[in-house]
């Protein structure tokens, strides 16, 4: 794991989230390409302007731990794994030498039941067949941060301030923090 500059909290444009996505894919093609693995693609749920906080290092930190320990358990190899702290938000990517469709559901597992993981985006592609959808494994789309509506839906009609979402992800990392140190 590489150790996070330091934090610039910077509010970022759509424009560049725009193409900081465009990369993040040229990226995840390049290794799948490079690697011929598993490739499982990490980035956060975090809306707003400002991707880059503390707060956004402290639960990429608990989910880069926690899929550490979820490969470790079961006994995955790891080709390749680095992480990139941006401005636009950090992004990990591994490379991991376990079936897609396996990895896929226990990457499924984490963001349903881990107190963080609806903070977690974790996309799972298989060389062969690309980008695996949570519908194939008969998940259902993801929940809104504040109500439980598809959070697409929720985000498109704008149905929620962002101070509200925020204050939503500021919560969930609070009830993490006070769980874990009971």
């Amino acid at each position: 794991m590489s150790s996070a500059p330091a934090v610039a909290v910077t509010p970022v444009t759509l424009e560049v989230l725009l193409a900081a996505r465009d990369r993040r894919a040229e990226r995840q093609r390049l290794w799948l390409e490079r690697w011929q693995e598993t490739l499982v693609s990490l980035t956060l749920v975090w809306p707003g302007e400002v991707k880059d906080s503390p707060q956004a290092r402290q639960v990429m930190q608990v989910a880069l731990m926690t899929f550490g320990q979820l490969v470790q358990g079961a006994g995955w190899g790891i080709c390749q794994h680095q992480v990139f702290w941006l401005p636009e938000g950090a992004e990990a990517f591994w490379a991991v030498t376990a079936p897609a469709v396996a990895v896929k559901r226990a990457t499924v597992a984490l963001e349903n039941h881990h107190p963080l993981g609806r903070l977690w985006d974790m996309d799972v592609f298989s060389p062969q067949e690309g980008l695996l959808s949570r519908s194939r494994f008969g998940q259902p789309a993801r929940t809104c941060l504040v109500c439980d509506e598809p959070a697409h839906a929720c985000a498109r009609s704008g149905k929620h301030p962002l101070s509200r979402l925020l204050q939503s992800i500021e919560d969930k990392i609070d009830d993490y923090v006070n769980s874990s140190s009971v």
